[in-house]
């Protein structure tokens, strides 16, 4: 325990925060059947309740697992797909709701606005069929970094087990300088269709950022004709199945496992905030030039010494922080004693990250 104590002033605290990115890559043959015959792959867990669909990176009765991401799909009581002959139709527009409630929010009535797709809530044209894709914070981190995200969708025909015969690229593009902040769940980009869609690059979802969850439109599976933004009709099943009649006709997980089937690679960089208190520890040529140690002293005679003209003479190891009723918070260890001397002065640099 010290005897002597410093109070820090304004001067000797500052704060800074470090953004640290790890790329997570995401194969297709891992989300589409790596680990059995799909759909039904070992990584791949349904729930009773038929909600959603978990994937891991490994079998998930395996203590080796790691769970990669939740998958649902849904769409507003608005679309024309609701009615109540759609299988599951209550569950899927209550996902549908649950997502917009969280990411999207409330109006001044009080009701649920809807997915935008060009991020105007007050007003454009709404994204009503969703899937949505929620990433693990195991992967997913303190965020999304913006301007990494790239999904690739097979739009060919339907064939277990072959690579697609087409590919739609879906991207953030340019996220970083272009991102919305009317979301109750934080930051969020517009998704875009970068290459093999139909003409330009159109929006085709969102991605919330700090939440981890990319909202992907059903108009990337729906032809140009019918509203969509792609030229072909792709089969979302082995029967032949399009979009709209696979969306009210099947399960939420029946679903989950025709758009797990379309993906042919995945990827982003995810974010760790860290942050950094930094104390600057200064030390006057007159302080801490005696040890309170008890082997400094022998017959009370300071043992550094070597006549008693000497300079008293000390060597610092470690550096602790005091809260204001002198209760220790925290040590820091040097990596080599300092000698302190009244000859000199030093300032030992603190650096506290959490």
């Amino acid at each position: 325990m010290a005897t002597t104590y410093k109070t820090f002033l304004n001067n000797d605290i500052t704060s800074t925060k470090t953004l640290l990115h790890e790329a997570i890559p995401l194969t297709g043959a891992l989300v589409s059947g790596t680990y059995g015959t799909f759909p039904n792959g070992g990584n791949i867990k349904n729930y009773a309740h038929g909600m959603f669909q978990s994937c891991y990176d490994y079998p998930y009765l395996s203590s080796s697992a790691n769970h990669i991401f939740d998958l649902t799909v849904g769409y507003s009581s608005d679309s024309m797909l609701s009615g109540a002959g759609s299988i599951q139709n209550a569950k899927k527009i209550n996902m549908y709701n649950q997502m917009a409630q969280v990411l999207v929010g409330y109006d001044q009535t009080g009701s649920i606005l809807r997915f935008d797709r060009d991020g105007d809530i007050t007003g454009g044209e709404k994204l009503n069929e969703c899937i949505f894709i929620n990433f693990a914070r195991l992967l997913g981190k303190d965020e999304i970094k913006k301007g990494s995200f790239t999904l690739k969708l097979g739009t060919g025909s339907y064939a277990p087990g072959a690579s697609p015969a087409s590919l739609i690229t879906i991207q953030d593009t340019n996220a970083q300088n272009d991102y919305r902040v009317n979301s109750p769940a934080g930051e969020y980009g517009i998704l875009s269709c970068s290459s093999g869609a139909s003409s330009g690059t159109p929006s085709c979802g969102l991605i919330f950022y700090q939440a981890g969850i990319a909202v992907v439109s059903g108009s990337v599976f729906t032809n140009v004709l019918s509203g969509g933004i792609i030229a072909g009709n792709p089969h979302m099943d082995t029967v032949g199945t399009l979009f709209s009649p696979s969306l009210t006709d099947s399960a939420i997980s029946g679903n989950c496992d025709n758009f797990r089937h379309r993906i042919y690679d995945m990827s982003f960089n995810n974010t760790t905030e860290l942050n950094s208190t930094i104390h600057f520890c200064r030390i006057n040529h007159n302080d801490y030039n005696y040890s309170s140690n008890p082997t400094y002293l022998s017959s009370s005679k300071i043992v550094v010494k070597n006549n008693t003209q000497d300079a008293p003479v000390s060597y610092i190891t470690t550096v602790g922080l005091y809260s204001a009723d002198n209760e220790l918070l925290a040590v820091a260890k040097l990596s080599e004693p300092l000698k302190k001397d009244p000859t000199n002065e030093m300032t030992v640099r603190v650096r506290l990250d959490y």
